[in-house]
């Protein structure tokens, strides 16, 4: 079967998925819409697909099975849902919200629509992910450290709070999701946010450029993830998990384990953009919701936590989850 794919939103992470589309011999782009229309039509020219005026056009086209929604996380308008209730089935690029009333309601209608759905969270795909995962699974996690480090994406609307979440909601949320993925569920965060350099470049600014969250986990242990958009020389996106008998860290495309019968580095080869849309290709193709690894409810688990501090930073208390 041959999955007939469209496209709401065609900035730069949706040709991303695109290129990957295509090395998927199972999967054709067949539409896209996009809020610039000459953006959309020179997409859909490159991609041989055709551009539609609204997402309710491309949705009653009758030629996509599922849909990338790529859309910035300000522009979110329920497309993933209006294309759930048509039966077609939704990838939506993380954050999926930008508040927890929206994303709740959003998923309640997905799950309870029955079509396979999925998120941006692409690092569960990575093969030194799940090796990991295995790892971890009868293992005590008494700390987690994390980062994500590096320079400030180039999008406007990513310094403005009220458009993007800040840091931690829109970028470092890959690293937030790893930590849930692979030492369970946060119960509580306490978040401190600074603008120590940002309005410096972008006098408008409204996002933070340094921060970090303490965090509780379920299992007893507790964590840490720093973030900064600020550092332009440096650069740096990993996860680290401390326990009584082991170490491992997941730094990049890198694994390393170190315990009593092991020092291990293993560098993963993989894309994981490329695994984490064949997944959802050959779930679409097979309706087998158990082949995506990061689902709509993963995501808005995730987005709990992301939004959560947020909060704390602004009151200056810890937030039970």
């Amino acid at each position: 079967m041959t999955v007939r794919i469209g496209f709401i939103g065609a900035g730069g992470i949706a040709e991303h998925h695109m290129n990957t589309l295509q090395r998927i011999h199972t999967a054709k782009i067949t539409a896209i819409f996009d809020v610039n229309p000459n953006r959309a039509a020179e997409i859909a020219d490159k991609y041989e697909a055709a551009s539609y005026a609204s997402v309710e056009q491309l949705l009653d086209s009758g030629q996509v099975d599922a849909v990338f929604v790529c859309s910035p996380p300000f522009a979110r308008d329920g497309a993933e849902v209006l294309a759930a209730q048509k039966g077609i089935a939704v990838l939506a690029e993380k954050p999926v919200a930008l508040n927890m009333e929206q994303a709740k309601e959003w998923e309640a209608q997905i799950l309870g629509s029955g079509v396979v759905h999925s998120s941006g969270y692409c690092l569960r795909y990575l093969d030194i992910v799940q090796k990991a995962k295995a790892y971890l699974q009868d293992k005590k996690i008494s700390l987690v450290q994390a980062y994500r480090i590096g320079g400030k994406p180039p999008m406007a609307w990513w310094t403005r709070m009220e458009m993007s979440g800040g840091q931690l909601v829109e970028q470092s949320t890959h690293q937030l999701d790893l930590i849930r993925y692979l030492a369970g569920e946060i119960t509580s965060v306490h978040a401190f946010h600074a603008q120590t350099h940002i309005k410096q470049t972008d006098p408008e600014a409204t996002a933070y450029d340094v921060g970090a969250v303490s965090f509780v986990l379920a299992s007893g242990g507790v964590g840490n993830i720093t973030s900064t958009c600020l550092s332009n020389h440096f650069n740096r996106g990993e996860v680290e998990f401390f326990g009584p008998d082991f170490y491992l860290s997941i730094n990049g495309n890198t694994l390393k384990i170190i315990d009593a019968e092991q020092h291990i580095t293993e560098v993963s080869r993989d894309d994981f953009y490329y695994l984490q849309n064949k997944a959802f290709v050959e779930a679409v193709a097979a309706k087998r919701q158990d082949l995506v690894l990061g689902d709509y409810a993963e995501a808005v688990e995730t987005l709990r936590v992301t939004l959560a501090a947020n909060e704390s930073a602004e009151s200056g208390k810890a937030v039970a989850l």
